[in-house]
């Protein structure tokens, strides 16, 4: 689950910032002018100068939470490929215009500083220097807060940098105080997850992988009462996501074992029987999305995304746990 690198060499940095000067950008402004917002990130605190009214949405989760707060991203970069307007059926019909497709891991930088955006947010990324440093030169950059590198960012304080950058800190507010009553209301209705260990897996074309705590699949689940396996958690990094070997695969038990094929079909993990011999699997308590719409509001974990997550994932859950 290794991220492939953004920007492979310095001297590309250098041509991609030189070819952006004679567009205008960058986020250096007269320190005696009067900032319209501020916001603190890992990066020190970002200054924006004016109401923004040409947003480019970059980071995972980032064009939902734009659209959540009223406002439109003239670019976004569409993670988990939706296509069309690159977000989920939970977002749909917030946009008068689609956005202009923005790359993910590796962003096209000539084409963000085309758009000539006043305001760039990456506030759920990788957290790299260089990414930040290269959209910085374009316009001023939110990026990640302090300790969220890796994807590592919650829905509640994405919102939070988000509602903050774009001066709407009160509708922020309110947006996350229903977010967090219909998530009480859930946790209400199934106190059966209370304590239980589950097992947040993929498989990708490289093999099996689980989520660590801090990234948005574990922050859901844990939200609702669960505990992220611990056998998976003994052995996180840095990273958002363990690899799982082949021969391995018990590391996966618990008391729910969730799986999601990412780009493979979904028969690829159901039908594997090396997954099929461990035990949560075995006894029924698991649950392979086959649906891509229902993984995907599970991974993203927007404010937008949540609600829908809530209805339609979890009762798959308890299901499983019957």
């Amino acid at each position: 689950m290794r991220l492939h690198p953004l920007i492979r060499s310095s001297a590309l940095v250098v041509a991609v910032m030189v070819a952006l000067a004679g567009c205008g950008g960058g986020s250096e402004k007269d320190d005696t002018a009067v900032a319209f917002a501020k916001v603190s990130t890992k990066f020190g605190e970002i200054s924006i100068p004016a109401e923004p009214k040409r947003v480019v949405a970059l980071g995972w989760g980032d064009a939902e939470t734009v659209l959540a707060l009223g406002v439109e991203p003239v670019g976004a970069s569409d993670w988990l490929a939706f296509g069309g307007e690159g977000v989920g059926p939970w977002a749909t019909g917030r946009y008068k215009q689609a956005p202009q497709k923005i790359g993910t891991l590796e962003p096209e930088f000539e084409k963000i500083a085309a758009l000539k955006p006043d305001l760039i947010l990456d506030t759920k990324s990788s957290g790299d220097q260089t990414r930040y440093d290269t959209l910085k030169a374009i316009a001023p950059t939110v990026g990640v807060p302090t300790g969220g590198d890796a994807y590592k960012v919650s829905w509640e304080k994405q919102t939070e940098l988000v509602a903050a950058a774009l001066g709407r800190v009160d509708q922020g507010r309110q947006l996350i105080a229903a977010t967090k009553a219909k998530v009480s209301q859930t946790v209400a209705q199934h106190p059966e997850f209370a304590g239980k260990t589950i097992t947040l897996g993929s498989r990708t074309s490289e093999g099996y992988g689980a989520y660590v705590s801090g990234t948005g699949r574990v922050d859901f689940v844990q939200r609702l009462g669960f505990e992220n396996n611990p056998k998976v958690e003994a052995l996180a990094t840095e990273g958002f996501a363990i690899k799982v070997s082949q021969e391995k695969l018990d590391l996966l038990d618990a008391d729910l074992t969730v799986m999601a094929p990412i780009g493979v079909d979904a028969a690829k993990i159901s039908d594997d029987p090396l997954f099929k011999a461990v035990p949560s699997v075995k006894a029924g308590h698991v649950v392979v999305f086959t649906d891509k719409t229902l993984s995907s509001a599970f991974a993203t974990d927007s404010i937008l995304s949540i609600g829908y997550a809530l209805d339609k994932v979890v009762p798959l859950f308890a299901a499983a746990l019957r």
